[in-house]
């Protein structure tokens, strides 16, 4: 029995109306999550959160015989009481972080005012803010807020347990309905599933060990609120490339604004930070991936700007794992299999030894001796 061939099936060329039918589609897809983003988004981070979750829920069920509904609400529970002990935790530093602003409103009043005297600028200042004036549009503003993002968690839920209720049976759905191609499309799901779910996992681990790294380093160099820097180190660090430079920016300005006019502080945080985050997203990070994803940077950086310019903070979150799956199921349709390769980072294929080039009869050219 011959074994199967693991060279991708040779692309065959593309008509002109295919590639133009193709690109209208991809117009009319984008304009469609851009004006569905309401309720698209909730769905997408529900179909995310479920490959966390999944997991849990199919050894629930399979293995240790829980019905499927009660191991849906056990693990939809658990996630929620993390949720509101974080949001606590959250509340409680934002609370903190608001009853300092006026000592550091001050503070940086009088810095401002200082340098623009000894450098001849115009006058800084920070004003008092009109709270009566602002109170209003605050108020609607935030109602508006909570009115969406409890409309979003409500959406989350409602798609989250849906998709749950039907893991555990999805294999036997797809076998019933494509008996011929059943295996292959759980092949498909599974590799998607797979690689999702280890990268999710992967990222929480580095996150969380950023996010602790950063305290623990803020906490010794006696920067003020080192627990709230440190969370905000382990949010952002979700966001691939940029997270990491966000979170860096205010813990420095907050070194800066303590120790003025000693700057070495606040150069010591930034390149304590730096280190702290390069060392956990060049180094460890790639060894607890290994390959997995096999995304190109480029490819990255480019879903990022996109998802990112369509969706904001969530799209950027929501961005790698779309490359991924983009690129698995591409990976398995002849035709766009050679993109599916140039989306991959390459390193898979360079310890690869090129074939000789063939003679013009078709016998390998003799190796020179240098």
């Amino acid at each position: 029995m011959s074994k199967p061939s693991n060279q991708l099936a040779p692309a065959k060329h593309l008509s002109p109306s295919v590639l133009l039918l193709g690109f209208l589609t991809l117009i009319a897809v984008g304009f469609v999550l851009k004006v569905a983003q309401s309720v698209v988004v909730p769905l997408l981070i529900a179909w995310l959160i479920s490959h966390l979750l999944g997991g849990p829920v199919n050894f629930l069920v399979r293995r240790l015989r829980f019905p499927a509904p009660l191991a849906v609400a056990s693990v939809v529970l658990l996630l929620l009481l993390i949720s509101w002990g974080a949001g606590i935790v959250i509340q409680q530093r934002l609370l903190a972080f608001a009853r300092s602003y006026p000592e550091y409103q001050v503070r940086l009043s009088e810095i401002l005012d200082h340098y623009g005297h000894e450098f001849n600028l115009p006058a800084f200042a920070i004003k008092e803010p009109n709270w009566p004036a602002q109170l209003a549009p605050l108020v609607v503003r935030t109602s508006k807020f909570f009115i969406t993002f409890i409309t979003n968690v409500i959406l989350v839920l409602i798609f989250l347990v849906f998709m749950l209720l039907a893991k555990p049976y999805s294999h036997d759905k797809l076998r019933a309905a494509f008996p011929v191609r059943a295996d292959h499309f759980i092949m498909l799901t599974n590799t998607i599933s797979r690689q999702i779910g280890t990268y999710l996992g992967a990222l929480f681990v580095i996150s969380l060990a950023t996010g602790l790294l950063v305290w623990g380093a803020l906490v010794l160099m006696n920067v003020e609120f080192a627990f709230t820097w440190g969370l905000l180190a382990f949010v952002l660090n979700f966001i691939p490339s940029l997270g990491s430079i966000m979170a860096t920016i205010p813990p420095v300005l907050m070194a800066l604004i303590d120790h003025v006019p000693n700057f070495w502080p606040a150069i010591g945080v930034a390149l304590v930070l730096t280190a702290i985050q390069m060392t956990l997203g060049n180094f460890i990070a790639p060894k607890i991936y290994g390959d997995r994803l096999n995304l190109s940077p480029v490819v990255i950086l480019l879903f990022l700007l996109f998802w990112g310019w369509l969706w904001g903070i969530i799209g950027m979150i929501l961005a790698v794992p779309f490359a991924a799956a983009i690129q698995i199921t591409l990976a398995h349709i002849p035709h766009f299999a050679p993109l599916a390769v140039m989306m991959g980072s390459g390193k898979r294929y360079a310890t690869q030894t090129p074939p000789a080039p063939a003679e013009p009869d078709g016998e390998p050219a003799p190796e020179e001796n240098l």
